[in-house]
């Protein structure tokens, strides 16, 4: 691994000069994550399902001021579909000019049914998205990242990975399986000066928890486990993704960065 950079310490935040591949970012936790990251100076190349007219990321960071030199481009990838994964890092070498410096794989679905009434059409759209997906782009990083002997992979995790949930049997067990795979691939590759790390969600106020926020009952019951006594904002990750993604955090491997207001704390 290499050292941590000798530069003042607001320096190790800046990302100007480093492109970023970010899937998810349409909306919620993603589409804050991109705009940080593009706020420090990165140029992004974000993931959309094809068809979709969804610009709001995108205008907002072409709305920023500042870095000239930093860009923004769309690939488009349905993130269920293996085929259009296994084609998407290398779609998005060609529109980055070749390099992608940093990974974030930030997509992901949520079904929610009884665990005798899950189906197994749910169990493999969940897994697939939440997972393999993830798996496969990592690899794709790791084949461009280790032989340059630099870059950062960040997976979305969640509260999941660490607690079994209710009625969310796939999600639980592929969240559960990519903090696994986040510390596997870390293991490989730090040494080769990739670090691999994951950020863990807790409950964010974000269109995957309309049921829960809709549900009287349950948001009470978790508003109150909440030490900080609020639901997450997409905001809240801004920071942690900045940190994850740049030098800062360069002596940093494996590790799974929880951001729950406290709620593992209780």
């Amino acid at each position: 691994m290499d050292p941590t950079p000798s530069v003042p310490t607001p320096q190790l935040f800046s990302l100007i000069g480093q492109n970023v591949l970010i899937t998810g970012a349409t909306r919620g936790i993603g589409a804050a994550c991109a705009l940080a990251l593009a706020e420090a100076g990165a140029s992004i190349c974000l993931v959309q399902r094809p068809g979709s007219s969804n610009l709001e990321t995108y205008n907002a960071i072409k709305a920023l001021p500042g870095d000239g030199d930093r860009v923004v481009k769309i690939v488009e990838c349905d993130v269920s579909d293996m085929a259009s994964v296994r084609a998407l890092f290398g779609k998005a070498l060609d529109v980055m000019g070749g390099e992608i410096h940093v990974l974030v794989n930030c997509a992901g679905i949520q079904r929610r049914s009884p665990a005798t009434e899950f189906s197994e059409q749910d169990w493999d759209d969940v897994l697939d998205v939440n997972l393999k997906a993830c798996w496969l782009l990592s690899q794709a990083a790791g084949k461009h990242m280790v032989p340059r002997r630099r870059g950062k992979i960040i997976n979305f995790c969640s509260l999941l990975t660490y607690q079994g949930g209710l009625t969310v049997p796939a999600y639980a067990a592929a969240k559960g399986a990519l903090g696994q795979l986040t510390k596997a691939l870390s293991n490989e590759w730090s040494k080769e000066n990739v670090q691999v790390n994951g950020i863990v969600p807790g409950y964010i106020a974000t269109d995957m928890n309309e049921k829960l926020l809709a549900d009287p009952t349950r948001l009470r019951q978790i508003s109150e486990r909440i030490p900080a006594g609020r639901w997450g904002e997409p905001r809240d990750f801004a920071g942690p993704i900045v940190f994850l993604a740049s030098a800062a955090s360069q002596y940093v491997c494996g590790e799974l960065l929880v951001v729950d207001g406290g709620w593992m704390g209780r």
